[in-house]
Formats: structure tokens, sequence, C-alpha cells
């Protein structure tokens, strides 16, 4: 099956659909680093983008998508967030930077058999509430375009007019469904939210739902306080405890939980050498070199070697803080290579990042984790395969 990728980054959307099956014809990115690191990539024939096609470096309002109406299974893209994101600026509709309207067009002019879109948790906060419905009714009807004087409120009670009103056939239609994916819930060592938008094109009548949730913490917390998760890992007799503020909780455990441990920072790095020391195991291994600089303050704290890492962040304003520090059980802290923050996003060992240390660490905290891309873009294309089956799970 065919795609195409907009706003691709370092790729890990994109990748996740490579692997469920998806060849992208078109991978669109306006940043120079993330063109260079797909580049160096597909250069190399590494991985999931050896077979990619060259990417198209520049602003996507200049990309013409028409030629391939009609060619193309799944549109994929995570439109920029910074609009919607909890440390930005919070301009939403009224920035600049907001994408969206250019995501929907793309789904106008190449009227692909489904999408997948996704942006930060934060375009849900009720702040956004009413440009949120905005969003979801223009994947609905792309066809229906606002005029180029206007508003977006305008063109929102317009959407909802023929939203309410239609009768029979509406042209190109889709039918959208979104949900906030943690992603630690789905087996990624990381606890990332984000936003997820699906849809069908509504002629294809398939019926899908979000795939369901195979991993917890409280299995992760079964497994520490009464499996094998510290002999497992050969941990230090003084490194065997988990966090206080979870005790009560894994005390309240009556039975072992069906679902799978989440993937602690420990089960994702575990295995890689001590960047610290820098020795000849360490430089194995592609960016995984020590950055130095960190520090633990209030806030900025870092992530617990035996839980999932927090949200790794883009450091848009200035070098990433507390989310991108590993927190190791004596209480120190250093920052995470490259490579330790890759495997976290799930990218594969092979995968080289382009840029200095804060600039691929910008990349990996914008980056959609391979893993989770994987998970819904397999669901998807199981529905396009299978048609209207209502058994697939």
């Amino acid at each position: 099956m065919k795609s195409i990728e907009l706003f691709a980054g370092a790729g890990g959307l994109g990748m996740g659909v490579s692997c469920a099956g998806f060849a992208p014809q078109a991978v669109v990115e306006w940043d120079r680093w993330c063109c260079d690191t797909i580049r160096e990539n597909r250069r190399d024939g590494l991985g999931l983008v050896g077979d990619w096609p060259e990417p198209t470096e520049g602003d996507v309002r200049d990309v013409d998508f028409r030629e391939h109406e009609g060619k193309i299974d799944l549109v994929t893209g995570g439109p920029p967030c910074q609009p919607f994101s909890l440390g930005g600026k919070h301009r939403a509709h009224a920035d600049s930077r907001d994408m969206w309207p250019q995501a929907v067009r793309a789904l106008r002019e190449t009227k692909p058999r489904a999408f997948i879109f996704e942006n930060v948790k934060g375009l849900t906060r009720e702040t956004f509430a009413t440009y949120f419905s905005h969003i979801v009714l223009q994947m609905t009807y792309p066809d229906l375009v606002a005029g180029p004087d206007e508003s977006w409120e305008t063109h929102l009670r317009k959407l909802e007019k023929h939203h309410t009103g239609r009768r029979g056939p509406a042209g190109l239609e889709y039918r959208v469904v979104s949900r906030v994916l943690n992603a630690a819930n789905y087996g990624i060592p990381q606890r990332r939210e984000r936003v997820v938008f699906v849809g069908f094109r509504s002629d294809l009548d398939i019926k899908w739902a979000f795939p369901l949730e195979t991993h917890s913490m409280d299995a992760m917390l079964w497994d520490q306080t009464r499996g094998n998760y510290w002999d497992r890992h050969k941990a230090r007799k003084a490194d065997r405890r988990i966090g206080d503020r979870h005790v009560e909780r894994a005390e309240r455990l009556d039975g072992k939980p069906t679902t799978a441990p989440w993937r602690t920072t420990r089960d994702a790095i575990g295995d890689l050498p001590d960047p610290e020391h820098q020795s000849r195991d360490a430089m194995k291994y592609h960016n995984h070199r020590f950055q130095p600089g960190a520090r633990s303050y209030p806030g900025h704290t870092g992530s617990p070697l035996d839980e999932p890492a927090k949200t790794l962040k883009a450091g848009v304003h200035g070098v990433p803080g507390g989310e991108n520090m590993l927190l190791r059980p004596d209480g120190s802290v250093r920052y995470f290579t490259v490579r330790e923050s890759a495997r976290l996003q799930t990218f594969p060992d092979n995968f080289r990042f382009h840029g200095a240390w804060s600039e691929t660490m910008r990349q990996l905290g914008n980056a959609v984790p391979v893993e989770l891309a994987h998970i819904v873009a397999r669901s998807v294309k199981r529905h396009l395969d299978f048609g209207g089956a209502d058994f697939l799970k």
C-alpha cells in the first residue's frame, strides 16, 4: 500500500507506518537537519527508510499533491505542534505555524483511503476545545474549504451546519476518531501522551477502534514487588526498591494483572555501556556520547531508572531539561545520550541522527515513538486489507 508522510521530522511516525507495510511515495519536511537525518539513513540503506524517496525539503504550502490523487492509501503526519504545546505560547489558530489546514489540503488533493495524524496532548485542552472541533470537522469534510477572507470561526459554523443538515452523498468525507494515547500503555518505555486522529473514507464503510492497551503500571509494580524484574536485570540489592509514591498502590494489588508490565528506562537502556566513562564498548554505538552539565533542582529531577521515562522534550526554549535526564537510584543525574533517547522513542540502534546533541534531542523530542506508530498503522492497514470486517481487533 502507498502512503505520503507530511511533517516527517526525524521519521518516527513514517518508520512505524513503513513497518506496518506502507510504502511512502512522498516525504515532506521543512527542517534541514531532519532531512539530513533521513537522507543519511536513506543513503546508507539503513532500517525502514532505506527505500524511502528523497525527502522534499521545504514549506509544505509549496507542495502540490494533486499528482497523487486516487493513488494513495494513507496520509500521515504530525502538523507542527508549537501553537498547542503546554510549553509553548498557546496562540493556536492565530499562530502562523498552525499547519492543520495544509494537512487537510493534502487529504483534499490526494483523497486517500485513510489518514493518521498526531499532535501534542495540549491540543485537547479546554482552551482549544472549539478549535479542536474545527480541526475534526475540516478532516471530516476536506472539500468544504474556507474562503480567502473567512475567519476560522465563520468556517466552523459553515462546517457545523453542513454536518447537521447534510442529506445523501456529501462528496469527499471521512469518519474520524481521536484519542489521547499514553505510549507507556502500548509497551513504549516512556510516559508520552499524544492525541492521535484516524480517519477512513466514508465510502469504505470501515468500522475501526484504537488498538487495546497492552501494558500497565500495575503489572510493572507486580513484576517489581513479586516478579523477577530485579533478578532479570541483575540489579544491586541496594537498588531493588520502587518509588515511595507507588508503595501503597503496589500493596493493594490482589492478583497478577493480565497486561504486560510497563517497560522501564532500565528495560530500554540497561544493556548500553555507561557513556560517562567513554569506554570502547560505548563507542560502538552510534550517537552514544556523554553530554555534561546535567543538574537537579525542583521540577528538573530526571527520569527514574525503574519507571518509564518522562516525556522527552524538544528543548525549543533552550537545552532540554529534567525530562531528558536519567535519575539514578543513588540520586545522581546525567543527560540521556542521543542513543538512549532513541531507545526511549523505539528507534532502531542502526538509525543515525544528524546534528549536534541539542539538535538531535530536538528531533527526538518532537518524534512519535516508532513502535506506537507501528501499532496504530498496522491496525489501520489490516482494516484496509479486509474492508469493513468487524472481527478485526
